[in-house]
């Protein structure tokens, strides 16, 4: 994809939806962090099934911390690797509460001091939560980015590393939801919906698709 392919992919995609959002429920920029710790290989569904009985209770550092390891887990036992994870959030808070006055601080360097939080949970709360142009770059904006030619790359730090040079400045604070979403809906893992798919004619794999057999 040239740059004004890149253009065009983004602009059809802000016109099919301007406001693009994270489909985990939060309240508060700590919910947003617990739900998206809590995601790793799991359903952003799942996950919100659980948090909507965990937030009631306990949605603050303060609040996880009075529950224990033991507490929380029966919260959230209904989320893929929920005994680590629940070992992990506790760190996290305990971390919150004693280093960054119950807040969840706005630095990368921060965040990715938090246990369970490596760059991808980093890079979701820097977007979301601050604003900040980054990209998070799970298995489908993996999956988009190589599939389209957008950026691809061997790595989700070199796939990464692409999408923030590539992409116009005027979409990079949506474009990681765009690209979520897109790969959630359309550009699926094992049958891409190529045939309702607005941007089929600006992607490498849906011009392929397009063209006539030698």
């Amino acid at each position: 994809m040239n740059d004004q392919e890149i253009a065009a992919f983004f602009q059809t995609l802000r016109r099919a939806n301007p406001s693009p959002q994270t489909e985990l429920e939060y309240a508060s920029v700590f919910e947003l962090l617990a739900a998206v710790l809590l995601s790793a290989q799991a359903t952003d569904i799942g996950v919100n099934k659980a948090t909507r009985r965990l937030f009631p209770v306990a949605n603050t550092p303060q609040k996880i911390l009075a529950l224990g390891e033991a507490g929380l887990s029966e919260y959230i036992r209904t989320i893929g690797l929920y005994r680590s994870k629940a070992k992990h959030l506790i760190a996290t808070c305990r971390i919150l509460v004693d280093k960054h006055g119950g807040q969840v601080p706005n630095k990368r360097a921060d965040l990715e001091e938090l246990p369970g939080v490596g760059r991808k949970t980093a890079n979701v709360v820097l977007n979301v939560a601050f604003g900040q142009a980054t990209m998070a770059v799970d298995t489908h904006l993996f999956r988009v980015s190589n599939r389209t030619g957008l950026a691809p790359g061997k790595t989700p730090l070199a796939v990464e590393l692409g999408l923030l040079k590539r992409i116009p400045a005027e979409f990079m604070v949506d474009a990681h939801h765009w690209l979520i979403l897109h790969g959630r809906y359309i550009c699926k893992a094992r049958q891409p919906l190529c045939g309702s798919c607005a941007v089929a004619s600006l992607c490498d794999h849906g011009r392929r698709l397009q063209s006539p057999p030698a």
